[in-house]
């Protein structure tokens, strides 16, 4: 068939040319979103190291001395533990803001049992355990079988857990010397190891080996990949077969216990127990965790992730005080950098939908 006279012939290269331009720079954002979803931790990594270059460049030999590196570890190390719990809570779409007071009365109970009912200090470190344990595992029947909101069941056992915590301690500090004299295990995890001229505490090595044992069994187990599949879709894992609700109870419960561990260390860190210690540390979790890329939303993140998190606070902090900076700076930088995580997952998110 032939072309009727005066008919104009389509532009097909100049057509193809502008698909081609559109489609490369498509995939290029596209290529770079799936990098950046598949590998949540990659820009936190990024603020951390540029922190540290830039702070080290600001201050000098005062920031890149083994003492200043380590004491950033030893400042974040309870912030961290408790991170890690918050980590397995908000990758199942939950949050708990009751970690930092489940983490004070453990340590409470530790003190309390050891010198108020006289039982050896080893079987009072259990009973702190203990405690965590039981709060995160009525958290987590809360939410799985009674169906209630992870924020309001957390919430009202934060108040819960905190005035038992006063209640029964009377707002009584237990001096560090009463501990070293009756009770030394208590302030274990204070004692500290020098590495190469770094002074490490078995604080901050515990953090160190609870990511490492949690990145582990989250992304090499099938417990840690049920986690996952609750916090991106509960309805889909359910009927994938993953027992949904034993999930949710298990993640509170393990998340109790690291904080009741991270009670445990705040008695090292501090030398003393004192029920006014680690009060905002549920504040400090969340902060670590959404500047350490994992979603609010679940399903996406890392717990190393959670632990860039940690340190680029302990480096704003620790790089802004040795600048003499007012510390509201450090406030101010923080808010900004929650606000930017935030952002970066929403529209990860929505491009990835």
């Amino acid at each position: 068939m032939t072309d009727a006279p005066g008919s104009v012939e389509p532009r097909l290269p100049e057509q193809e040319s502008v698909a081609e331009f559109s489609s490369s720079h498509k995939s290029s954002f596209h290529r770079l979103l799936g990098f950046l979803q598949a590998t949540p931790s990659a820009i936190p990594l990024f603020v951390l190291v540029s922190a540290i270059i830039i702070f080290g460049l600001l201050n000098g030999n005062r920031f890149f001395s083994p003492f200043a590196l380590t004491l950033i570890l030893q400042q974040v190390a309870i912030v961290g533990i408790v991170a890690v719990a918050q980590s397995l809570v908000i990758l199942t779409a939950g949050i708990d803001l009751s970690v930092g007071a489940i983490a004070v009365l453990s340590s409470v109970i530790m003190g309390k049992f050891t010198f108020d009912m006289g039982i050896p200090p080893e079987l009072a470190v259990l009973c702190g355990l203990a405690t965590g344990l039981i709060f995160g595992t009525a958290n987590g029947l809360l939410v799985a079988y009674v169906k209630l909101p992870p924020f309001i069941v957390t919430l009202g056992m934060w108040q819960i857990v905190l005035a038992t915590n006063f209640l029964y301690s009377g707002s009584v500090v237990i001096r560090s010397e009463e501990i070293a004299q009756v009770a030394p295990i208590l302030q274990f995890f204070g004692r500290t190891i020098t590495i190469g001229g770094a002074v490490f505490t078995y604080g901050v090595i515990l953090m160190l080996l609870l990511v490492l044992l949690m990145s582990y069994i989250l992304s090499q187990t099938a417990w840690g990949r049920h986690v996952y599949a609750v916090g991106d879709d509960p309805d889909a894992a359910e009927l994938s077969g993953v027992k949904v609700k034993a999930t949710l109870v298990s993640v509170y419960a393990i998340g109790g216990l690291i904080c009741s561990f991270a009670g445990w260390a705040l008695i090292g860190r501090l030398g003393s127990v004192s029920p006014q210690a680690g009060q905002l540390a549920n504040i400090e979790s969340i902060t670590a965790v959404v500047i350490g890329g994992i979603s609010l939303f679940g399903g996406r993140g890392s717990v190393a992730g959670t632990l860039f998190g940690a340190l680029i606070v302990g480096v704003f902090t620790l790089g802004l005080r040795l600048l003499g900076a007012d510390v509201q700076w450090t406030y101010l930088l923080i808010g900004a950098l929650i606000i930017f995580a935030v952002t970066i997952d929403q529209t990860i998110r929505k491009v990835s939908l």
